[in-house]
């Protein structure tokens, strides 16, 4: 990615969002020409002068310090996740995270996902790499492990698998949310070869996703309730919790529960003895994910 243009992109579509009467700044008369806030208008909430912003937007000023990046975000009603991703813009060069060593899913984490064997639960790495994901997540999202190594990704699932669609009740709502996460990652990681080859392939071959990567939105999940479908048992409804693993910031465990006593549940008991446990094999090395080698730590 360009440095410059995401910077500019990134605040700009921030500005527009943002109407002068919301900021209480008085109207002036003037036609606009745009949506939301002008330069000298976001530049006055911030405390910065015209002329630094419109050099900062444009990707020309020096390194903002971070009591600059505190007041651009309060101008322009930055969520955390936001100002998160604009301190990643505009960090020096050689701050910026680059790409690290190939992941791996430890031998207790294998475990872990078996012990969750009676809910859908699968780990999460860099670009939505799906690395590891056990029989219930399996059954009702996709089988990962049965897909080639380069397709074993959230992300490329949710836009170019036609059963996605299929299988996810809201797809447009986690599709795009999916790539404000991967937007996220991108500013993160601006160097990552393979997201920049993934998102290459996701522009040309998905018609929905340029329209919101130009959004610029940029999500992280935590929590929320999911809704899918199963050819087998119908709706199933959960609610999911994302949790950072020790160990490496950038795994994550996703679980999907199931409110006890419902349907859903139900639904998951039949699934779970319609695919025997003989299916999920002993921890040990699997083949190499698209992140890297997936498997425990040797």
């Amino acid at each position: 990615m360009d440095r410059s243009s995401e910077i500019a992109n990134f605040l700009r579509t921030r500005r527009a969002r943002i109407t002068p009467e919301s900021a209480g700044l008085p109207a002036d008369g003037r036609p606009r020409r745009v949506p939301g806030l002008r330069r000298e208008e976001a530049a006055r909430l911030a405390g910065v002068s015209t002329e630094y912003y419109t050099r900062l937007e444009q990707g020309r000023a020096a390194h903002p310090s971070s009591e600059v990046v505190d007041a651009l975000a309060r101008a322009l009603r930055l969520d955390a996740t936001e100002r998160e991703h604009l301190t990643d813009l505009l960090a020096r060069p050689g701050t910026r995270r680059a790409p690290v060593n190939p992941q791996r899913v430890r031998q207790g984490l294998h475990l872990m996902l078996q012990t969750l064997d009676h809910v859908p639960a699968y780990i999460l790495g860099r670009r939505t790499d799906v690395l590891a994901s056990n029989r219930l997540a399996r059954a009702v999202l996709t089988d990962f492990d049965a897909l080639p190594v380069p397709r074993r990704n959230l992300a490329r699932y949710y836009l170019l698998d036609p059963q996605a669609r299929e299988r996810i009740r809201d797809w447009e709502q986690v599709a795009c949310e999916t790539v404000a996460m991967l937007r996220l990652e991108a500013g993160r990681c601006p160097g990552d070869r393979r997201l920049a080859d993934l998102i290459g392939e996701l522009t040309l071959k998905s018609p929905q996703f340029s329209t919101w990567w130009n959004d610029h939105r940029v999500l992280r999940h935590t929590h929320g309730t999911k809704h899918y479908w199963h050819p087998l048992v119908g709706d199933l409804h959960f609610f999911y919790e994302s949790l950072n693993l020790p160990g490496d910031e950038n795994q994550i465990l996703c679980v999907y529960m199931p409110e006890p006593g419902s349907a859903t549940a139900e639904s998951l008991r039949i699934l779970s003895s319609w695919n025997a446990p003989a299916t999920d094999t002993a921890p040990g090395p699997r083949p190499a994910g698209p992140g890297g080698t997936v498997g425990p730590d040797t």
